[in-house]
């Protein structure tokens, strides 16, 4: 599509791209994180998602604050450092009706926050969950974070002796439905993956390497751009078809494609590359990233996908309308109501 398609063309909505932009980048230039935020953008026009409908959450770094370079319409809460995926629990469940996009990094993720980002795979909060990882403090002079892998090299000669964290293997262990990674350079499954995650019923987690441009993109890191390039391993091509889109008629042989249909009856669509991989085995997934540590790979795609669990807020029972709908005479419960709990507590 070109620039003045582009500005001139509209969605199922009425609305341009303009309508899910937001404020000018303030990152280095050549951030891989700007690339994140332009897929965000053109996945939400094309999925035609009122922008009011979204949520957008962020903890600290630089990945936090790309929330305010998409969706200016939209709803919005920077919160304080690693404490991102309660204030999302809190929101998410006080109005169900809202669509969840997180955005946070590595050191908000896999530091400060590790607990909170556990538990709300675990409890398979209704979000999709972005990670903006390139394995270094961008805000603080680009020490070392935790996922940075263990041998790479500081631009100043340190090097990582620690073992890193996996956010994919540890939301694989903690029953997440929705595991990918991505680079921010291939645009085109970086889109799919939005896509399909904006669409998905539960905890939807995209780990995007995203290279740091100013400290950790040197031949010695391990997350540059180049490093990526040579060792990254797709497991597929991805395409995604939404729900409201006629299911396109292709010729191919058995075996060559694997579809997965998510809640709202949109499609994935996986082409088998030269790996012949099965993303609904928890086991074949567990054997990939063990595989891709002792072989120094970095596979991408989408590594495990199981929508059978009921999200938080299904799991918990609440009513179809939105709390946050309510008014206080059906939120607030009778005196014999609670008399009835405190006996229930004796």
């Amino acid at each position: 599509m070109t620039d003045k398609a582009t500005s001139t063309s509209t969605n199922a909505l009425g609305l341009g791209r303009g309508a899910y932009a937001g404020g000018k980048s303030t990152l280095c230039p050549g951030c891989g994180h700007d690339s994140v935020t332009a897929q965000i953008i053109a996945a939400c026009y094309e999925l035609n998602i009122p922008p009011h409908r979204v949520a957008k959450f962020s903890g600290i770094g630089c990945s936090s604050k790309t929330p305010g370079y998409f969706l200016s319409r939209a709803q919005g809460f920077n919160g304080t450092h690693g404490r991102m995926p309660s204030i999302a629990t809190g929101g998410l469940l006080a109005n169900r009706s809202l669509i969840g996009l997180g955005v946070t990094g590595d050191g908000d993720t896999a530091s400060i926050g590790l607990g909170q980002f556990a538990h709300l795979l675990r409890r398979n909060v209704r979000m999709a969950y972005i990670i903006e990882n390139n394995g270094v403090y961008g805000l603080t002079k680009g020490q070392f974070s935790a996922t940075a892998d263990e041998g790479s090299v500081h631009r100043g000669g340190e090097v990582n002796r620690q073992t890193p964290i996996d956010c994919c293997a540890l939301a694989l262990e903690l029953g997440c439905g929705f595991v990918s990674r991505t680079f921010s350079a291939d645009r085109t499954q970086l889109a799919a993956l939005l896509k399909a995650a904006l669409s998905f019923d539960g905890t939807a987690l995209i780990d995007v390497v995203s290279p740091c441009v100013t400290f950790n993109n040197h031949p010695s890191s391990t997350k540059s751009y180049g490093y990526v390039k040579e060792h990254e391993e797709p497991l597929h091509a991805i395409d995604f078809i939404p729900h409201f889109e006629p299911h396109p008629e292709i010729e191919l042989k058995p075996g060559e494609v694997r579809e997965l249909t998510l809640h709202d009856g949109s499609v994935i669509r996986l082409l088998r590359t030269a790996a012949d991989y099965d993303p609904q085995s928890r086991r074949a997934a567990f054997e990939l990233f063990e595989r891709a540590r002792g072989e120094k790979l970095l596979p991408t795609g989408l590594l495990f996908f199981d929508p059978s669990r009921p999200a938080f807020d299904t799991q918990c029972g609440l009513v179809d309308e939105p709390l946050a709908a309510l008014g206080v005479e059906t939120l607030r419960p009778p005196p014999e109501a609670l008399a009835a709990i405190m006996e229930e507590l004796k």
